[in-house]
């Protein structure tokens, strides 16, 4: 039986990174699109000419930040949680 690979410690910064990039990257598209469309309901509803500029400073730029921050502190609780769990079990399989 082939033995798995011991798990690498320098792999969680990696994806760490990379997870909450992409997954900030959404929450700033779909943030942007709720803005959007709030603002224009908003103007519409008003009758004044819409101010994109609010649903990119006020709404999607917050929102990002904390969506980013939330998903980094979440991402490497996670990884590291998997990495040590890995790393108990490939201790096991050695001994066994």
């Amino acid at each position: 039986m082939a033995q798995a690979r011991p798990p690498r410690w320098f792999t969680i910064p990696v994806r760490v990174v990379l997870v909450t990039f992409i997954c900030t990257l959404i929450a700033f598209a779909v943030s942007l699109l709720l803005g959007i469309v709030g603002t224009l309901i908003v103007a519409t509803l008003r009758h004044v000419h819409p101010d994109m500029r609010v649903a990119y400073r006020l709404i999607a730029l917050p929102t990002a930040l904390v969506a980013g921050s939330v998903i980094f502190i979440l991402s490497l609780t996670i990884e590291v949680r998997h990495y040590r769990q890995s790393k108990t079990l490939a201790a096991i399989e050695r001994a066994s």
